[in-house]
């Protein structure tokens, strides 16, 4: 197993539930923790047989760039990302944790933070794909036919089939 990290990555964004926020900005500091196992070429030295740190802090900025309002979307809009990008390196677990300096909450705060996982994020049980679509317009499928957890697990244990409509298992 082996960890890779960057931690303290710093940006200015737009995110928070008031109007107001997403206006003005704050800073954010973000940190991405990723646990993977690397094949033997990994000592070939070898840029594109491991995970890029440069790569990993363009993800961080993409999705730092679009407003939301909840940075526990952000991180995992970041999360999904990493996933996506790294999908032939066997990523076991990444953790994202987002701190936003100064939330506006009547009094003095330095920081708010989230933290997430990878195994936060829903999946199908047959294709591995995030069943949280962030990027499509109009929102996820799921979110559209008001399928909740329950639903979707039963249907999963059911029938073994994604209902994502993407799913190339479909």
């Amino acid at each position: 197993m082996a960890k890779i990290a960057l931690e303290g990555m710093r940006f200015y964004a737009y995110h928070g539930f008031y109007p107001e926020e997403r206006k003005t900005g704050t800073h954010f500091e973000v940190d991405v923790h990723i646990e993977t196992t690397f094949s033997r070429k990994v000592y070939t030295d070898d840029l594109y047989s491991t995970i890029n740190y440069e790569t990993v802090y363009f993800i961080c900025k993409a999705a730092m760039k679009k407003p939301s309002k909840l940075i526990e979307t952000v991180a995992a809009r970041i999360i999904i990302g990493l996933q996506g990008q790294f999908s032939s390196s066997k990523i076991e677990n990444i953790t994202v944790r987002i701190k936003k300096e100064n939330p506006p909450l009547g009094g003095e705060v330095r920081n708010a933070t989230v933290e997430l996982d990878s195994k936060f994020a829903p999946s199908c049980g047959r294709c591995g794909k995030y069943l949280v679509c962030f990027d499509k317009p109009g929102g996820c499928w799921c979110i559209k036919n008001n399928v909740n957890a329950q639903q979707l697990s039963r249907y999963q244990s059911q029938f073994y089939k994604c209902k994502c409509n993407d799913c190339p298992q479909n």
